[in-house]
């Protein structure tokens, strides 16, 4: 089996935010990979990386930074492919904004489709809706997603309505 997605973080600490997204694809049944890059650290590997991505069968990129959070744009410097950012929260941040400001505000020709902060399972959603465009089998799966989603919301109300109160009028 060969991944289709690829998660990228800038680094290990960003790991409780992006395995959301790991959860999510892997609830999808969507192949992945995982693997922390830094383009501050190590940013030869992050060009090699972006650059030979898709010979390697990926079709997306979710990539989690924090603080100037620069990954996901350096990445999308260096691949055609599409990439989706996740501002993650981290020791050295402004309470994230930095995170998304930098992932954001990218220049013309450099674009990172942004997710909220700390919304790796966002990510992974957008990631799959993006391999559905594609793929009738994934298509089937995000759509049976969507609808559990409602469904959850019918419930809670149908439960709400349960609930007494002298003044409670619904």
């Amino acid at each position: 089996m060969n991944p289709k997605v690829s998660i990228i973080m800038g680094s290990t600490s960003d790991w409780p935010v992006m395995e959301k997204a790991a959860k999510q694809l892997n609830d999808f049944k969507i192949p992945f990979e995982v693997n922390a890059l830094s383009a501050h650290r190590t940013p030869e590997k992050v060009e090699e990386f972006a650059s030979n991505a898709h010979k390697r069968g990926i079709k997306v990129i979710i990539a989690g930074a924090g603080g100037a959070a620069h990954l996901p744009g350096v990445i999308s410097a260096f691949t055609s492919l599409p990439v989706i950012g996740v501002p993650c929260r981290s020791s050295i941040s402004l309470d994230g904004w930095d995170s998304v400001l930098s992932i954001l505000q990218m220049p013309p020709g450099i674009p990172v489709a942004t997710v909220g902060l700390d919304a790796a399972q966002n990510a992974a959603i957008l990631a799959a809706q993006i391999l559905a465009a594609g793929d009738t089998a994934i298509a089937k799966t995000v759509e049976v997603f969507k609808k559990n989603l409602k469904k959850k919301i019918v419930e809670a109300n149908e439960e709400f309505a349960k609930i007494k109160f002298e003044y409670k009028v619904n």
